[in-house]
């Protein structure tokens, strides 16, 4: 079950990594509320547009790894011979970016590679996508870590 677990949390590592390529553009402008420079919100929401609409069907295979994911440690939970902490903990971890992915980070970087909003609203989805990925970084992170501690150690 480790392989197949390391294997998606690596998949996600990566592509969040990708998307933090974009996302951490807004990071030179925190100090400030000031909309985001047009060239800067050009970048982030171009990246979006085709990370999120028109790459499909290649956009799905991120929520395929993500439910391969859950679906694995949910068969570990019921099936697996690992520790009930590891497995917790793994739970809390990867939840944590699958569902803040699936209710705020998607829709929110659909919503700015249509660039329908005023720059303002763009300058926001662009932060919260940025702060977002951050987060799901650290969970997917610590949850590799906890993994790969854990097969070396057996």
């Amino acid at each position: 079950m480790a392989p197949l677990l390391t294997a998606c949390g690596g998949f996600l590592l990566a592509v969040l990594w990708m998307d933090l390529i974009f996302d951490v553009q807004v990071l030179r402008y925190r100090r400030t509320s000031d909309e985001l420079p047009e060239p800067v919100l050009a970048s982030i929401a171009g990246y979006y547009h085709r990370a999120t609409t028109t790459s499909r069907p290649m956009s799905r295979l991120v929520a395929l790894v993500m439910a391969i994911l859950v679906g694995a440690l949910a068969f570990a939970a019921v099936h697996g011979p690992g520790p009930g902490w590891l497995l917790a903990a793994s739970a809390v971890l990867v939840g944590i970016p699958v569902g803040l992915a699936a209710v705020h980070t998607v829709p929110c970087a659909v919503r700015l590679g249509k660039r329908v909003d005023s720059p303002a609203e763009q300058t926001r989805l662009a932060r919260a996508i940025c702060r977002d990925h951050l987060v799901c970084t650290g969970g997917i992170l610590a949850f590799l870590l906890l993994w790969l501690t854990y097969s070396l150690a057996r």
